[in-house]
């Protein structure tokens, strides 16, 4: 028997622009069986969810308790998962394996565009996006295939999933590998943790770059401090003849013109944003050893002036042996300045 269980306003509505609309929810799929002791802790759930939900002024998409870890539907028909744990939320594609939405205490963290599809026409322009197997312009397609493909589910809980992405004839046109790309999302108490993990499941070696195109929400670029290791670091200006390599000699990084630049070596950076008064690191502790900066500024379109990519990337090329793996470990966590 399968348990019907009340509605909550459970996500709440983003205090950006620029992250996606809060979509009406189709339910695809979800089996389970029921028995007293199950409907006594549904109850518990929803209660529980309920007193949080209220307790914070929640308005906007209203999911049922029951959604939380099912797969879902937006207006446009892309499938996606919503985790929750405690005060946070999250959001989580298939197509692409992006995540568009990361929630705390009310404040969200992760930007769409304005201008993005999220009917599957074309990759989701925000979130956390996959750039993979090439990051950038290259021998396939503008980073890589794995940002506009359908990804797997492998498993699903209330505050975690598993997706995967393994070859297709489609990959295989492109780039005749064999692998598997696994994508880890989960919430805890204090952050959300993403694992990025690529099998080379063939006899032969392959090199690839990988990045996550990370979009994080502002008040306004004048309000934004990015902080980090960057002082001495050489980067990649992408704005200047194409790509000249210059010298950071700023350990805080303001923006205030079009931004293209590759930090190597630079792996920790934080988000300071004043009109707000949050504050966002970027905690990259395995595979991730570089940071790119991306900002199309004046681009009103984009709506630029609300959202900056700090990206972790794998600039240079990984060469992985047959039966070898690679794991990128990246987490978020909010907090105030």
């Amino acid at each position: 028997m399968k348990l019907s269980l009340a509605t909550l306003a459970l996500a709440v509505a983003s205090v950006s622009a620029f992250s996606p609309s809060n979509p009406s929810i189709t339910f695809v799929s979800k089996s389970s069986s029921s028995t007293s002791l199950n409907a006594s802790k549904n109850k518990q759930k929803i209660v529980s969810r309920t007193k949080w939900a209220e307790s914070r002024g929640i308005s906007g998409g209203v999911a049922t308790a029951s959604s939380v870890g099912d797969i879902l539907q937006n207006d446009e028909g892309l499938e996606y998962i919503r985790l929750a744990h405690g005060d946070s939320t999250a959001d989580v594609y298939l197509y692409g394996g992006v995540v568009t939405s990361y929630i705390k205490e009310g404040v969200e963290y992760i930007a769409v565009r304005p201008d993005a599809k999220m009917d599957g026409s074309k990759p989701i322009s925000g979130g956390l996006s996959h750039c993979w197997p090439q990051f950038g312009p290259g021998a396939i397609q503008q980073h890589g295939f794995a940002r506009n493909l359908k990804w797997n589910v492998d498993s699903v809980s209330d505050t975690s999933c598993v997706l995967t992405l393994l070859p297709t004839d489609e990959t295989k046109a492109m780039w005749d590998k064999e692998f598997k790309c696994t994508f880890t999302v989960s919430l805890n108490d204090e952050q959300l943790d993403t694992k990025m993990h690529v099998a080379n499941t063939g006899s032969e070696s392959f090199d690839f770059q990988a990045a996550l195109h990370s979009y994080f929400t502002v008040s306004s670029l004048e309000n934004l401090e990015i902080s980090g290791s960057f002082a001495g670091k050489e980067f990649l200006n992408k704005m200047v003849d194409g790509g000249t390599m210059q010298t950071e000699d700023r350990s805080v990084i303001t923006i205030s013109e079009e931004y293209d630049r590759v930090y190597k070596g630079v792996n920790d950076p934080v988000l300071m944003d004043k009109g707000t008064g949050k504050k966002l690191a970027v905690l990259n502790t395995a595979g991730w050893e570089d940071t790119v900066l991306w900002n199309p500024y004046g681009n009103e379109g984009m709506g630029f002036n609300n959202f900056v990519c700090v990206e972790s990337v794998k600039f240079d090329p990984v060469t992985l042996e047959g039966g070898s793996t690679w794991v990128g470990d990246m987490s978020l966590k909010p907090s105030s300045i």
